[in-house]
């Protein structure tokens, strides 16, 4: 996604999403009707459930369609679940980068079933799906955790949506949106992490990547 004010719409849904007041969620899905493609918003919101559940997923879709998310005409082509396990490795592989086979066992020490389902229906089945380029889609993830509150997976997903593709100067302003929607001492925390995490990124890159980042 290329269009700057799309995608800055599409991260206050998902940041929206997260403080589970409906007037914000609405004034949110208000702004991404003039701003974002209808498919994009449905991507944003239906990927939510991994995050803050079918619940919250479900009330903020019912709103999108008030507001003016029309239905899409049909549902995608079922796809089958082996693609949804290559894909989902795939996937996250690409966000978690080296961290990636650490987390797998991580996961599946704390239960081998929850790191399958995070693998093939998290990442396989959900993020990895068409309808929004993944470094959008971490953007979003990002906002929303870090209105959601847990550092430890927001930590995560800062460094996923860089892995992604996502710059730095991207990824501070998903961190600004963020940060609207929370009282100071939580938005300081917020971006005492992310400075954490850029500041790990930025000097892990050679030297002339280092002086792109300091003049912007």
């Amino acid at each position: 996604m290329h269009d700057a004010a799309a995608r800055e719409s599409l991260i206050g849904v998902a940041a929206a999403i997260a403080t589970r007041e409906e007037a914000v969620i609405r004034a949110a899905l208000r702004r991404a009707v003039r701003h974002a493609d209808r498919g994009a918003v449905d991507e944003v919101i239906l990927q939510s459930h991994l995050f803050v559940g079918f619940p919250d997923a479900l009330n903020a879709l019912q709103a999108w369609r008030e507001i003016g998310g029309t239905s899409p005409a049909r549902p995608d082509p079922e796809e089958e679940p082996v693609l949804w396990e290559r894909r989902g490795a795939e996937v996250c592989a690409a966000v978690y980068g080296g961290n990636y086979a650490k987390l797998r066992e991580n996961v599946s020490a704390l239960h081998p079933d929850l790191d399958r389902w995070m693998v093939v229906g998290g990442y396989g089945r959900v993020i990895g799906r068409g309808g929004l380029d993944l470094a959008t889609r971490e953007l979003c993830i990002a906002a929303l955790l870090a209105v959601w509150g847990v550092p430890r997976q927001l930590h995560s997903h800062l460094r996923g949506a860089l892995n992604a593709g996502a710059s730095v100067a991207e990824v501070d302003h998903a961190v600004q949106i963020a940060c609207t929607l929370l009282d100071p001492l939580r938005a300081e925390g917020v971006r005492a992490l992310w400075g954490e995490v850029r500041s790990r990124h930025e000097g892990a890159q050679p030297p002339e990547r280092r002086r792109e980042y300091q003049e912007n």
